[in-house]
């Protein structure tokens, strides 16, 4: 049976780091679960109930996402900052030593946690990271997340709405075109509402950890993680075609093509790699 999925907050210099834990108690290395963008770590709570059953799962939700403060002024921030908010937030729970699981912004955020502080971030499970060419990131900085006006006839309702929808059927959302349809179909209605409400709640600020995430120079960065790692990517990810490229910056990862993240062999894959004493990709 899986544990509960329980919420708390965090303090930090940064605001208040809203988080999904289980698990707390249970003997062993900790997992931080970092999600992606939009939403919030509601994503993870399957991912936080399996693994929560074993040992002690944190999954915060990014700063200007979710229930967590936004950036104090409202202001783009580095990834960088994003990190040290996380890390700032773990110490608070006095999390001193932990693993770390990061899908698409979420694997941004912990990449770089993982390079800030290599003495407390023990593993990496990476799932999904894009590697934009300049000509991708300038294009996605002008259009993926724009700012969302709030109105008194609700039109933020309908924006975030088709721009949660959309994403699934597009990439990018953006281009609505037959070359870019996805071929994935859609969620089921709960989980879209779901995801639609998290994004809602941060509407104001879920494009700045976003336009983080695109602008990171992750061609600098990659290179630096000196952790145990576990280079993932669905094979349904759109961040696939830069798996390649990924894995070239980071020749000491493990590079594994999944059916998904809650496929019973990823999670078999993920568990295997945070419970062996030592490690296949490095020393710990």
């Amino acid at each position: 049976m899986s544990p509960p999925v329980r919420r708390g907050f965090a303090d930090t210099p940064f605001g208040q780091v809203h988080y999904r834990e289980a698990g707390r108690g249970l003997p062993g290395v900790p997992l931080v679960m970092l999600h992606p963008s939009p939403g919030s770590a509601k994503m993870l709570e399957p991912l936080i109930a399996h693994f929560g059953q074993r040992r002690h799962v944190i999954a915060p939700d990014t700063i200007g996402n979710g229930d967590s403060a936004p950036p104090p002024d409202g202001s783009d921030r580095p990834i960088p900052w994003f990190a040290a908010a996380h890390l700032a937030a773990l110490a608070d729970l006095g999390l001193e030593r932990f693993d770390l699981y990061g899908a698409h912004t979420g694997a941004n955020i912990a990449c770089e946690m993982a390079i800030a502080e290599p003495h407390r971030a023990r593993r990496l499970i990476i799932d999904g990271i894009s590697l934009y060419s300049p000509a991708e990131r300038a294009d996605m900085l002008e259009n993926y997340c724009p700012g969302v006006p709030v109105d008194q006839i609700g039109s933020q309702l309908h924006w975030v709405w088709h721009f949660v929808r959309d994403a699934y059927l597009y990439w990018p959302w953006y281009r609505r075109g037959a070359a870019n349809r996805r071929g994935l179909g859609l969620p089921s209605a709960e989980d879209l509402h779901d995801k639609v409400l998290e994004v809602l709640k941060a509407v104001r600020t879920y494009h700045i950890p976003y336009r983080a995430a695109i602008a990171y120079e992750k061609a600098a960065r990659l290179p630096l993680v000196a952790v145990p790692t576990l280079l993932c990517c669905a094979e349904t990810d759109m961040f696939t075609q830069y798996f390649d490229a990924v894995q070239r910056l980071m020749p000491n990862a493990r590079p594994v093509l999944t059916k998904g993240s809650t496929a019973p062999e990823t999670l078999a894959l993920y568990e295997a790699f945070l419970d062996a004493t030592q490690s296949v990709i490095g020393a710990d």
